[in-house]
């Protein structure tokens, strides 16, 4: 097995030319002409991370949120993404990573997310007009409607998330669900547009409560949290393809939010 193969069945359902103008996704570290022997899944890469794929020998880190988002003009040990990348280079561990292209795909990580809800007739709240199914965000109906307590459940079950903030909840059933994993709360206009009646993300200002409140309800869930799915879609697509490929899920990964 070759590290290319993997990246190869990775970006037949996550092209590059997907991601956002502001994202690195693709191949971090490493050559993938190098033979693969394990690969570990995670949403972000931290030096704990690949000690884990040292011991579990892997050379072969996949992950969610990209290790360098900018250009590296010193590799120093001076952040925890230095310490993660000079780690992996002395192991000769390679790092691809698949993000808003992830994101942006049909079967990615917003349709997964709106899969997990529950919600039928999925499609993007932005799409994208190069790739047809693809986008950002996500949107669908619940046919029989759910009311905000049942929602805010599902939210939680499916993100396995112990809390979540919301704006006032309205009365009467939600049938209109739009969602974006990860960062969405630039998306809130577009949600409102699309006459969504709720919108599920995460990060979302103070201000954008107090300014959208009265137009939609917002439920924010944590960042981990709404992207942990990640893995998962990780693994569909290469056991997929290759069922006997060593795959393994990060033990050693932690939400780096704590909830007291």
């Amino acid at each position: 097995m070759i590290i290319s193969d993997i990246i190869a069945a990775l970006e037949r359902v996550a092209p590059l030319d997907l991601q956002e103008g502001y994202d690195n996704a693709g191949l971090q570290i490493g050559n993938a002409a190098a033979e693969c022997r394990g690969a570990l899944l995670c949403v972000d890469v931290t030096p704990a991370v690949v000690e884990e794929a040292r011991e579990k020998g892997c050379n072969l880190i996949i992950s969610h949120h990209p290790l360098f988002f900018k250009g590296v003009k010193q590799l120093i040990g001076a952040t925890i993404q230095q310490e993660a990348a000079i780690a992996a280079i002395k192991n000769d561990i390679a790092v691809y990573s698949a993000h808003t292209n992830l994101d942006n795909a049909p079967e990615g990580v917003n349709r997964v997310f709106a899969e997990m809800l529950g919600l039928s007739d999925i499609s993007p709240l932005i799409p994208q007009p190069q790739a047809p199914g693809s986008g950002s965000g996500a949107i669908g109906n619940f046919a029989q409607g759910v009311t905000v307590p049942q929602l805010i459940e599902r939210v939680k079950k499916a993100c396995n998330s112990p809390i979540v903030r919301c704006t006032t909840p309205p009365e009467g059933k939600l049938t209109r669900i739009a969602l974006c994993g990860g960062s969405g709360g630039s998306f809130i206009q577009e949600a409102i547009a699309s006459g969504a009646q709720a919108y599920v993300t995460s990060d979302v200002r103070y201000h954008d409560f107090v300014d959208f409140a009265s137009k939609i309800f917002l439920i924010d869930i944590g960042h981990y949290e709404s992207e942990k799915c990640t893995k998962d879609i990780f693994y569909h697509i290469v056991s997929k393809i290759f069922p006997n490929f060593a795959l393994y899920y990060s033990e050693k990964e932690k939400n780096p939010i704590n909830y007291l």
